[in-house]
This record gives structure tokens, C-alpha cells and sequence, in this order.
């Protein structure tokens, strides 16, 4: 019992539940994006509906960067003060361990946020027979270096200051190492949750107010195809009309 009690001490919570979804969600729906971009790919119907799912989960994370728990809200880790001295430890090859995101990691959630945005933006313009395809390609490449970049970043950190920086983004731990982390209140994690999913739900309706197969895979393409061909029945359906 002693080692049981110890072992969960030895921990201190830093990534909540909504952030962990978050962050593996988005990881998901870019894959998806990237993989169903190419011309003749088996997810091409998935690509549309992973950029919708992906300025949703934007939606998400920029409400809960104010009403989600400590390290997930903005003003925990975007401090551009810290970052030259956070630079001058990394040359010196000792950083100080973060509960949360240290400087740098702050900055690369600003641009990989701004990043996702900017490259669902493109995409949504181009839904309406305008935007730029070659400035969304451009975009989604640009995203993919960040997204190299920041895992780059990632490795090095977890490396110099022997914290696990991807498990602890699944189990939502890091080994405490004398760091304490104040507890949330329960009343405003509550209303927390209840504000962000409030802020997804009405994101959902409005985009499928704008496009109605916004989230139905494959919708689109059915509707093009048979704009093309004459209507549901097709061209066949036309003859035995006539008929």
C-alpha cells in the first residue's frame, strides 16, 4: 500500500483529457488530410471532412487556451520574455524541465495552431469555386515542416531533460521530480467542459449550416457525379424516362 500511495505522488497531472484528445485528434485529422490529398488515394473522400474536423478541433483549442486547466491555457506557457533565456540553456545543453510547454514549445503551438488554420482556411475558400489551390498546397507543406520541426524539438527536450514528452502527452503525467501542480477547482472544470463543448457543438452546426456534407465522407463526390450525369438515375434513368 506504502508503494502504491508513493507511486502516485511521484507523478503530478499536467495534459487534461480534452487537450490529450485534442492533440491526438488533430495529429489524425492532418494525416488523413495529407494522406487523402493525392490525386486517385483511396481516403480522397476523406479529405475535405479531415480539414472540417480539424477547424473544429482549432475551435477547441483556442477556447479552451482561456477556460482549460493551467497548462493548457495560453497565458501558462506563451511568455516571448522566456525565450532567449530558455535559448541560452538549450545551447548550454541544461533546460530547466516545464510542467507544461517551456517557451519555445509555446511558440510552436501559436504557429502549428495559426498553421492548421490558415491551411482549413484555403481549403474552405476553394469550396465556393474561389480560393488559391496552389497557396493551399503551399500552406499544407509549409505545416508539414513545422509539424517536423516541432517533433524534432520534442525528441531534443525529452533527451535533455529526461521527461518523456509523448508518453506524458498519452497518460497526461510527468514524474514530479519535486514540481508540485496546484489542484482545479471541480465547479470550473465543470463549467469548463461544459463552455468547450458547447463552443464544439454550435462550430458543428454552423459549418454544417455552410456545407451539409461537411462530415459525410463521400456526400460530395455522390452529388458531383450525379450533377454530371444527368441526376440520380444518370443518363440510363433519362432513356427509360423517355421511354
Amino acid at each position: 500500500m506504502a508503494n502504491s500511495t508513493q507511486a502516485v505522488r511521484s507523478n503530478i497531472p499536467v495534459w487534461d483529457v480534452p487537450v490529450r484528445l485534442f492533440h491526438w485528434s488533430l495529429v489524425a485529422a492532418i494525416a488523413v488530410a495529407f494522406l487523402s490529398s493525392e490525386e486517385g488515394s483511396p481516403l480522397g473522400a476523406w479529405h475535405m471532412t479531415a480539414g472540417w474536423v480539424a477547424a473544429v478541433l482549432i475551435v477547441f483549442r483556442l477556447c479552451w487556451g482561456f477556460i482549460g486547466n493551467a497548462q493548457a491555457r495560453f497565458a501558462s506557457f506563451v511568455k516571448p520574455g522566456a525565450v532567449v533565456p530558455h535559448l541560452r540553456e538549450l545551447v548550454a545543453g541544461k533546460p530547466k524541465r516545464s510542467i507544461g510547454h517551456n517557451p519555445l514549445g509555446g511558440l510552436a503551438v501559436l504557429a502549428l495552431l495559426a498553421g492548421t488554420a490558415a491551411v482549413a482556411w484555403t481549403g474552405i475558400q476553394m469550396t465556393s469555386g474561389g480560393g488559391n489551390e496552389e497557396l493551399h498546397e503551399v500552406l499544407a507543406f509549409s505545416l508539414l515542416g513545422l509539424i517536423v520541426v516541432h517533433v524534432i524539438g520534442v525528441v531534443v527536450m525529452s533527451v535533455l531533460t529526461r521527461d518523456n514528452l509523448v508518453r506524458a502527452m498519452v497518460t497526461g503525467v510527468k514524474p514530479a521530480h519535486g514540481m508540485t501542480v496546484a489542484a482545479e477547482p471541480r465547479a470550473r472544470r465543470i463549467l469548463a467542459h461544459l463552455g468547450a463543448m458547447a463552443i464544439v457543438g454550435l462550430s458543428v452546426l454552423g459549418i454544417t449550416r455552410y456545407d451539409r456534407d461537411a462530415f459525410m465522407p463521400g456526400s460530395r463526390e455522390e452529388a458531383e457525379y450525379a450533377e454530371h450525369h444527368g441526376g440520380a438515375g444518370g443518363p440510363a434513368a433519362k432513356a427509360d424516362n423517355d421511354d
